[in-house]
């Protein structure tokens, strides 16, 4: 009755160590899928987060001191050039230009007076130069208190739309005392600030004399409606950031964009005969990417690359890879520096086109 266990012991040890054979004879038969960096011109759309400001952004000050009669806008309307904004009450400036020609009126009456006097030789060609002087003097008087008067009425100095009120009707207006500010929204300075090497690469391109064409991305996540042009770089970097303001200028027929709103420049960056990898076939290790390169002899060897550009599910190569090298397409958690591998090998273009098919 003894032999029975040690039978069926025996079986059971069989069939264990069948079961083992054929698992390691199934990874041995296990094949990774690797594949080759692919060389093609193409195009990435880099971002910059933006600034936007109007073309012409002022301040509207009191240029006279006084009592504010009367506001002739409102917060957010829309002024045409030369439109009354503001009147501060011009009592007392219509009295001293009453009084300036009144006063230039009779140092007219002086000089004409003088003057028939000097043709008689009666008085002195000082006296008439002095008469002459008194009268020019008096008609600058009268300038000035046009002009002082003049600036009671507060006019828009171009298109554009008021910002907050600062006042209201019936205050009491220091000379310089800020009212509103006026913004004209007809084009748009865009600034997005670019890291040095960038700006590197862009000012010695092949295209660095024709102006870049830029879009803009809204804070809603929608591109504007128009395109835009980088028309000026400022003079020095920044010391804190080490980057260098770029400014571009959009058209912005529907007043769409105002003063002060941000968003995200994109700007497209050409690459020739860029060297092009799937995403999934790299690994990161402190902030460093990684591939596995697969040798003549199928054996794996970790190597650190570096990246001059990103594109959806693909990474754009600068050092570290060539074409002919052969890199692991799939199943990189599962191997490690010098293993021996089965490989199947996967035309580029067929991995690009379906790299979908090829998700872990």
């Amino acid at each position: 009755m003894r032999k029975f266990p040690m039978i069926i012991g025996a079986f059971i040890l069989l069939g264990q160590l069948s079961c083992n054979t054929e698992k390691h004879e199934k990874r041995e038969e296990t094949k990774y899928l690797v594949t080759s960096p692919i060389k093609k011109d193409t195009v990435i759309i880099k971002d910059y987060v933006c600034q936007i400001h109007s073309i012409r952004n002022i301040e509207v000050r009191a240029l006279e001191k006084g009592y504010l009669q009367e506001i002739s806008v409102d917060e957010g309307q829309f002024v045409k050039k030369g439109q009354q904004m503001f009147h501060i009450m011009p009592n007392i400036y219509e009295a001293e230009l009453q009084k300036a020609t009144a006063e230039a009126k009779v140092a007219e009456i002086e000089f004409q007076n003088t003057k028939l006097l000097a043709d008689g030789n009666v008085v002195s060609s000082n006296e008439l130069a002095m008469a002459k002087a008194n009268f020019e003097k008096a008609k600058a008087e009268v300038m000035l208190a046009e002009t002082h008067l003049g600036f009671t009425n507060i006019k828009a100095p171009f298109d554009g739309i008021m910002d907050h009120l600062h006042v209201k009707e019936g205050s009491l207006l220091d000379e310089g005392e800020l009212l509103t500010s006026l913004s004209d929204n007809s084009k748009m300075w865009v600034y997005f600030n670019v890291p040095e090497a960038e700006y590197l690469d862009y000012i010695t391109g092949a295209d660095k004399n024709s102006k870049k064409k830029v879009s803009l991305l809204m804070a809603n996540n929608k591109r504007f409606n128009q395109a835009g042009i980088v028309e000026t770089i400022e003079g020095e970097f920044s010391h804190e950031t080490g980057n260098i303001a770029f400014r571009a200028t959009f058209d912005n027929p529907d007043r769409i964009l105002r003063h002060g709103e941000t968003g995200s420049i994109l700007m497209e960056v050409p690459f020739t005969n860029a060297l092009i990898i799937p995403q999934k076939a790299t690994f990161e290790v402190l902030d460093k990417k990684f591939v596995f390169l697969v040798d003549d002899n199928d054996i794996i060897r970790q190597k650190e690359i570096t990246l001059a550009g990103e594109l959806p599910d693909l990474f754009i190569v600068d050092k570290g890879l060539t074409a002919k090298d052969r890199i692991i397409l799939d199943g990189i958690r599962m191997v490690k520096d010098g293993d021996h591998i089965e490989t199947q090998f996967i035309e580029p273009k067929s991995v690009i086109t379906h790299l979908a098919l090829y998700a872990e």
